[in-house]
C-alpha cells in the first residue's frame, strides 16, 4: 500500500495526472444563449478575507484550478500574471483556486517565487473544485460578464500564445 501512495505522489509531482490541453484556438466557445451559470462559491483568500465569484461579476474571469505540487502548473502561471497584466485594465480578472492541503505558507511562497499578484484563493478541501467537476490540474474555467462559463480548459495552456491572447481580447470586446 505504502509503495503505491508513493508511486501516485510521484506521478502528481511528475505532472502524469494532469490532462494535456486542447490549444486555445481549438476551444469551443458556448454560444451564449446556452451558456450554463458558473456555480457560485465564496472561500478564504490568500490576501486574507473572503472571496467569491460575485466579487467579479461584470469582468471576463479566468478561474484556473491549480497546485504547488503540480510542474505543468508552474508552467503556466507567469504567463497567466503577464496576461492580467497585460489586460486587467480592459476588464480581465484572474482568479487561481489552490487546492493544496496543508501550509498555507506553501502557497505564499509560490505567489511571492512567481510574482504572483493576481487573486488567489484557497481550496483545501476540494469543495469548489468539486463544484465544477475538477479531476485534474490544471483546468481553466473563462466566465462572461454575466458570469456565464463560456469554455473549459483541461491541462497546461500557453496563456501568451497568438491563440489565447486572440481569444481573450475577443471576449473582452463582447
Amino acid at each position: 500500500m505504502l509503495n503505491r501512495k508513493i508511486l501516485f505522489l510521484l506521478l502528481m509531482m511528475a505532472g502524469g495526472i494532469t490532462q494535456a490541453a486542447t490549444p486555445l484556438a481549438k476551444v469551443s466557445v458556448i454560444a451564449e444563449a446556452d451558456r450554463p451559470v458558473a456555480p457560485a462559491f465564496e472561500i478564504e483568500n490568500l490576501r486574507g478575507g473572503n472571496s467569491s465569484l460575485l466579487d467579479y461579476k461584470g469582468k471576463l474571469v479566468l478561474l484556473n484550478f491549480w497546485a504547488t505540487w503540480c510542474i505543468p502548473c508552474t508552467k503556466e502561471m507567469p504567463g497567466m500574471e503577464t496576461l492580467w497584466q497585460d489586460y486587467k485594465e480592459q476588464g480581465l480578472e484572474i482568479v487561481a483556486v489552490s487546492v493544496d492541503e496543508g501550509s498555507r505558507s506553501r502557497i505564499e511562497n509560490f505567489s511571492k517565487m512567481f510574482g504572483i499578484n493576481f487573486p488567489i484563493l484557497l481550496d483545501p478541501e476540494s469543495e469548489v473544485s468539486d463544484l465544477y467537476e475538477v479531476s485534474g490540474v490544471p483546468t481553466s474555467f473563462l466566465i462572461d460578464r454575466n458570469g456565464k462559463i463560456i469554455a473549459r480548459i483541461v491541462g497546461t495552456e500557453d496563456w501568451l500564445s497568438p491563440g489565447a491572447v486572440s481569444l481573450v481580447q475577443d471576449l473582452l470586446a463582447q
